[in-house]
């Protein structure tokens, strides 16, 4: 199998799945309880906490675990806005996040907050004239991802905290980091985030687990009750053999600078390799994050027969689009004003730190045989 849908999920690292059997069959006591087995479950929790504040460069007490990047938006901005509303009912976006960020603030529409959702460009990108505008007195929250999940677009996040000084805004600023994280640095104090969406599963972590950023002295409101664990923001159980894979996967992160070089060779040398099939048109931009790549196959399957298509026939995996959305038409490349024949049939291929030319190259030479058959 070739695998080139990393966005969506990425494998597991060898030392991580260690990691997580470990503390199932070893460590499993319950980091609440008082006894040996608690207290080495408590550290185990403690040390994953350190390293996640690590690979944010912020300090283990702004860590809080969630069950994933859709648990820690919905409660960054569920909270933020439960928090901030006596202060104002705006709240700006854009029209390309992610579905928890889309779908959580469709929610908050109907309890009578005013949602800006932005429009992008036929190249998906988001400009700081646009969030100067849309910032005012009354915004109480901005939340703009980092890296789009589809095109790879990368948002001018670190703007908005000037913006909204400027507009003398009360507002909190939440960046969804999900796609950003472990492949760029991502520092909250220098994108000057009060909230910061993580997620272990897409650094080859594993599933279930994820991370809310909250900086010190921001309050927020819980979405739920009923414990003392996290500081009572997210209280339950802590699910410490995921929690400790997803230290591990962070400890595993590596050189950025090296990593971005072997990165920007598998995106140039994909994007060259696609730029010679005929008819394909890519449209993620050229600034847009080495690790995605979205394009338009010209045949007459739509893209969701494309990818199953590869999978079944040459053991290549794309996606065309979010997992999330599952095969629904991709409201990203709506967004960015794209034919609908266009948005019918393109697909996203998606890099990890593993990829190799020769992932390409197999990728390329299926493309090629499916446009020449099925065109």
């Amino acid at each position: 199998m070739i695998y080139l849908d990393n966005s969506a999920t990425t494998i597991p690292e060898k030392e991580v799945a260690q990691e997580v059997y470990k503390m199932l069959t070893e460590n499993f006591g319950n980091p609440s309880s008082f006894h040996r087995a608690g207290l080495d479950a408590y550290a185990s929790l403690k040390k994953a906490r350190q390293s996640v504040a690590n690979a944010l460069s912020c300090e283990e007490e702004e860590v809080y675990f969630t069950s994933g990047g859709t648990e820690a938006n919905n409660l960054a901005i569920m909270g933020a806005a439960e928090a901030m509303k006596r202060r104002g009912r705006r709240i700006v976006t854009t029209a390309i996040e992610h579905e928890s960020v889309m779908q959580t603030l469709d929610e908050l529409e109907k309890q009578g907050f005013e949602i800006i959702r932005l429009m992008p460009d036929k190249a998906g990108n988001i400009s700081k004239s646009q969030l100067a505008g849309a910032i005012n007195s009354d915004t109480v929250l901005v939340t703009v991802m980092y890296v789009n999940n589809e095109v790879g677009s990368v948002m001018p996040v670190e703007f908005i905290k000037k913006a909204v000084q400027r507009a003398n805004s009360p507002a909190l600023i939440h960046i969804d980091c999900v796609q950003a994280f472990g492949k760029i640095p991502v520092k909250p104090s220098k994108l000057g985030a009060d909230l910061v969406s993580v997620t272990a599963h897409k650094i080859h972590g594993p599933k279930g687990v994820g991370a809310l950023y909250v900086k010190k002295g921001v309050r927020i409101l819980p979405l739920l009750f009923g414990g003392e664990q996290e500081k009572k923001l997210r209280p339950g159980t802590e699910a410490i053999p995921l929690i400790a894979g997803f230290g591990t996967a962070c400890d595993m992160i590596g050189d950025y600078a090296t990593l971005a070089q072997h990165m920007h060779e598998i995106n140039a040398y994909a994007r060259q390799k696609l730029g010679g099939i005929d008819g394909v048109k890519i449209h993620s931009d050229e600034n847009a994050s080495d690790y995605i790549i979205n394009f338009y196959v010209p045949v007459f399957m739509t893209s969701q027969t494309v990818v199953q298509h590869l999978s079944s026939k040459y053991g290549i995996c794309i996606s065309n689009g979010s997992a999330c959305a599952k095969g629904k038409k991709s409201h990203v490349l709506t967004a960015m004003k794209l034919p609908d024949k266009e948005i019918e049939r393109s697909v996203r291929v998606s890099f990890s730190r593993h990829t190799e030319k020769a992932d390409v190259d197999a990728l390329i030479h299926a493309l090629k045989e499916t446009v020449e058959n099925y065109n």
